[in-house]
């Protein structure tokens, strides 16, 4: 069996990204951080050094070979155990990240883990995004999001953070056609264009995965986000 370290740097070459031994020590740090902390909660389905380091740390890496991250403003809408967000920041330290998330006991943990990453400068956030919104409007050069809903209530919690000129990065599976169709009016009606959608595999894996670059080329309606239940019951 291949070591954490070893998956990564295979990795980080066929996706043509630099990999330091500084960034190595940092996804170990958040290795054992979240081994140990998901035995006592449960912050991820996925498990063990390989299966981590190529579902969660790759898949998320791979959004650095889409676009240019660095000084810019990153946010990560419904972070959960901190992908794509603090995954990102590892192999990329100069983004300014920001951790959105609904459940005080992971931003606990993340607050925990950047202090343990040497990342003081990473902001976590407990909030619902819905509710974030308002105070933080198109504050972010690029947000991103992983499995947190479809993509047409994605859009409405996510692209009102976004700048004019910015980019809503959505993670998905192989199969969003039909989603993206679905998405069209809301992401629209919000400001967006989708600019491409682009489909990877996960290093060392046959698994394919596709990043969706949604550009704000508009203002978001101040009325967006509605409240939840109501972008739950009548999505856009």
């Amino acid at each position: 069996m291949n070591t954490l370290e070893e998956v990564l740097r295979a990795g980080f070459e066929t996706l043509n990204l630099p990999l330091t031994d500084e960034m190595l020590v940092r996804y170990r740090r958040y290795y054992d951080a979240l081994d140990e902390k998901n035995k006592v909660m449960n912050l991820t389905a996925i498990t063990g050094e390989t299966d981590v380091a190529q579902l969660h740390f790759l898949d998320c890496a791979a959004l650095l070979s889409l676009t240019e991250m660095r000084g810019k403003a990153l946010w990560d809408i419904g972070t959960g155990a901190g992908f794509p967000g603090l995954a990102l920041k590892i192999a990329c330290p100069e983004i300014n990240l920001t951790l959105l998330d609904s459940l005080d006991k992971r931003i606990a943990f993340l607050q925990e883990t950047c202090h343990t990453l040497g990342f003081d400068d990473v902001a976590c956030l407990h909030a619902r995004a819905e509710e974030a919104a308002p105070a933080h409007r198109e504050s972010a050069d690029i947000v991103t999001a992983r499995a947190v809903a479809g993509l047409n209530i994605l859009a409405e919690l996510c692209l009102p953070f976004v700048r004019e000129g910015g980019l809503f990065l959505a993670m998905k599976g192989p199969d969003f056609e039909e989603e993206l169709e679905q998405a069209k009016p809301s992401i629209k009606a919000l400001g967006g264009k989708t600019e491409k959608c682009v489909l990877y595999t996960v290093p060392g894996t046959e698994i394919r995965h596709s990043a969706l670059m949604i550009r704000k080329i508009g203002k978001t309606p101040e009325k967006y986000p509605r409240r939840w239940a109501a972008i739950k019951k009548n999505p856009l």
